[in-house]
């Protein structure tokens, strides 16, 4: 008998409609020699430290770092779970044959293989049922091309490496920082500080940008400008930072005649937008609707499964070179709903460019897609992104869009300006997309015909400006952060090169935002993503670089995609996760500021410096006056304890810090906490917060 393992029951009946299997049983369907049965997502996880060793439940320094001699695995504890369980393990120790039909990917590797090792059946012969859609085209096809199972050990290696590292930094780190500051100073409850191998490098990039927002400090500038013509000319130097320098050549050219010294023009061409990978279908999203990266991902895995998209967890904008004579047919049946965007596309002589086809820039799957079928009834977030995912898909083959860049220089009493405008000769893609128009700026502005060497009058002035501080987060410059490990940038082609070291997967990054709202470290505010008190408390505690550190883990997450390439062994990969994580726990014990930094001032924002009997703002010489004894009614306050309080910002200025400090039950860095948390947080994180663990 052949077994078929299948992610979620939905899967498994669109299977047997295919395969004509309809002999429905408990747990599975079975006919014409085959059983097709199905997981919930995990069934099985790694056994917890106490479950190795009862002494190991409670909470202890002296039992870090834990570190299995070899991992275990057990069920996730849900009697619906060991049910299904027991049904699959059933099938599969009488199977001869075991097929592999879960998600294409790392994660749905992972759930196959430890069913498989927890019913003992790995010895099996097992097959590879490689999906990336549920058409029935696509399961008969993919039925026919059945791969050995054993051609994807290596990327069973990366997901265990991935599910064993997360296991063992986020468990060792989280019982660390949990007995070392989690005691409150009312009662007996303790606050769980998670901490996670990619979660928090991520919070660490959400407070470090929340810092710059918090200590930028506008600076007032002024511009020149003229309107000749109807037409606006900036001035041609750098603005200036004084309005005496901008007076004096305003002045120069009041009443002076504006001459036009050169124009010139040239086309710009638009290259249509590459089709999409998860990540960028999400940050799109996000930006044009404000959807959240786990309700796209949600909207988009529901259209997979209605057989209307294809894979949704790729990290690829391409297409593979076999499925060209595909895409007219996928085409032709979307004129059903797109008939005036098809219409102009001759689909027996479609352009595939290296930037729609490209065999090289896939790796698990290809970019996401339209199948082909057409859609009866969506709801709303379903509907948003399968007419996102489709229009890119059309807008893939149209042709560029060209443009005339017009540049028109002028002076006026020798004081240069330029104008710009642009020009859509040919619209070309950009006909699909309406609402992506820029907000018209002096650079977009229609320009008159001018000539060279007219001249006549004009109104030259001044505009006054500041200077603004970095934009917070949002999903979608986070997902583009987290892409690019921490290194986020606009231009498509750079952060393809920097993907290799991006932060998480598509699949999971997501999900990590998720956990960090969960868990009260980062809130939305509207479309912004800002840090907590809680998540800024946590961020103060941790002083090794590299557990906050985005470029280390991005290094970590190359080196597993290394592993799925077989051109790294998962035996190093591990082996430096556990010297990492011994490394961590040893340098834990030094609580002591690195520098005589200490933070940033809650006055003025500027640094913070340690002096011989005090702390104070470096600003002290333009006038700030923020001053932190380091002794407090016979209380001496720690390093540490200083840099929390800065960190957390809980001094309401103007009030004096000593008006704080009698709130403080400094005796120790716990009671330090108390403060640091407002009653809502301590609430979240009292004895319910002690079952999380601090993982991926």
């Amino acid at each position: 008998m052949k077994v078929v393992i299948t992610e979620k029951p939905s899967v498994a009946r669109d299977i047997a409609n295919v395969l004509k299997i309809t002999g429905k049983k408990k747990g599975y369907i079975e006919g014409r020699g085959c059983a097709i049965t199905w997981a919930f997502g995990h069934l099985v996880t790694l056994l917890e430290p106490g479950e190795y060793d009862p002494a190991l439940k409670r909470w202890s320094l002296d039992s870090l770092p834990f570190i299995p001699d070899e991992f275990k695995l057990k069920l996730i504890e849900n009697p619906g779970v060991a049910e299904q369980f027991e049904t699959i393990k059933r099938l599969c120790q009488e199977a001869e044959e075991i097929v592999c039909a879960t998600d294409a990917g790392r994660e749905g590797e992972l759930i196959f293989r430890y069913i498989l090792a927890l019913s003992g059946c790995e010895e099996k012969p097992i097959k590879r049922l490689w999906l990336s859609s549920l058409t029935p085209e696509a399961i008969k096809e993919a039925f026919k091309e059945l791969k050995d199972g054993h051609d994807y050990d290596p990327l069973y290696h990366a997901a265990r490496c991935r599910s064993e590292s997360d296991w063992i930094v986020g468990l060792n780190a989280t019982r660390c920082f949990t007995v070392r500051h989690g005691r409150l100073a009312a009662g007996d409850d303790r606050v769980l500080w998670s901490i996670g191998r990619v979660q928090t490098p991520i919070l660490a990039m959400i407070v470090q940008r929340d810092d710059k927002i918090f200590k930028f400090r506008p600076e007032a500038f002024w511009e020149l400008a003229s309107q000749y013509r109807e037409v606006v000319f900036k001035y041609s130097g750098d603005r200036f930072s004084t309005t005496e320098a901008a007076q004096e050549l305003l002045e120069k050219i009041t009443g002076q005649p504006f001459t036009i010294t050169g124009v010139s023009g040239k086309q710009k061409k638009e290259q249509p937008p590459q089709l999409f990978d998860l990540t960028t279908l999400q940050r799109e999203i996000n930006k044009s609707s404000g959807l959240s990266a786990a309700d796209t991902l949600a909207a988009t895995q529901n259209l997979y499964e209605a057989k209307l998209v294809t894979y949704p967890r790729t990290d690829s904008r391409y297409l593979s070179a076999d499925m060209k004579p595909r895409i007219p047919k996928i085409l032709e049946q979307l004129k059903a709903i797109r008939t005036e965007q098809i219409q102009p596309l001759d689909l027996s002589k479609l352009s595939f460019t290296k930037r729609i086809v490209d065999d090289k820039k896939i790796t698990d799957h290809h970019a996401v897609i339209p199948t082909g079928i057409i859609p009866r009834s969506l709801g709303v977030n379903e509907q948003m992104v399968y007419d996102a995912i489709t229009t890119q898909f059309i807008a893939a083959f149209y042709p560029i869009c060209i443009k005339k860049v017009t540049t028109v220089d002028g002076e006026s009493a020798g004081v240069k300006f330029q104008a710009k405008g642009t020009q859509v000769l040919e619209s070309g893609w950009m006909v699909l997309f309406p609402k992506k128009k820029k907000k018209k700026d002096d650079d977009d502005q229609t320009l008159p015909t001018f000539e060279k060497g007219e001249s006549g009058e004009h109104e030259p002035s001044i505009r006054e400006g500041k200077t603004k501080p970095p934009k917070a987060f949002t999903e979608n410059s986070l997902l583009g952060a987290m892409e690019a490990a921490g290194k986020w940038v606009g231009d498509d082609a750079l952060r393809e090169v920097l993907k290799e070291r991006g932060i998480g997967t598509p699949a999971t990054r997501a999900a990590i935002i998720e956990t960090l709202i969960r868990r009260n470290y980062i809130h939305r505010d509207k479309k912004q993503i800002r840090a907590t008190d809680m998540g800024r408390c946590l961020i103060a505690l941790i002083h090794d670089p590299l557990l906050k550190s985005p470029e280390m883990t991005g290094e970590w997450e190359e080196k597993l995609k290394q592993i799925e390439r077989s051109e790294a062994q998962a035996s190093d990969f591990m082996d430096g996760i556990f010297s990492y994580t011994r490394t961590l726990i040893k340098n834990s014990t030094i609580t002591q500021l690195d520098t005589d930094r200490a933070g940033n001032c809650p006055l003025c924002g500027k640094n913070v410096i340690k002096g011989k009997i005090a702390y104070g703002c470096s600003g002290w010489k333009e006038g700030c006056t923020f001053v932190l004894k380091t002794k407090y009614k016979g209380l001496n306050l720690t390093p540490n304890q200083v840099q929390v309080l800065l960190q957390m910002r809980v001094l309401p200025y103007p009030v004096h810090i000593e008006d704080q400090l009698r709130l403080l039950l400094l005796s120790t860095q716990a009671d330090l906490m108390d403060i640091a948390l407002p009653n809502a947080d301590r609430q979240k994180s009292g004895k319910d917060s002690m079952q999380g663990r601090g993982r991926h």
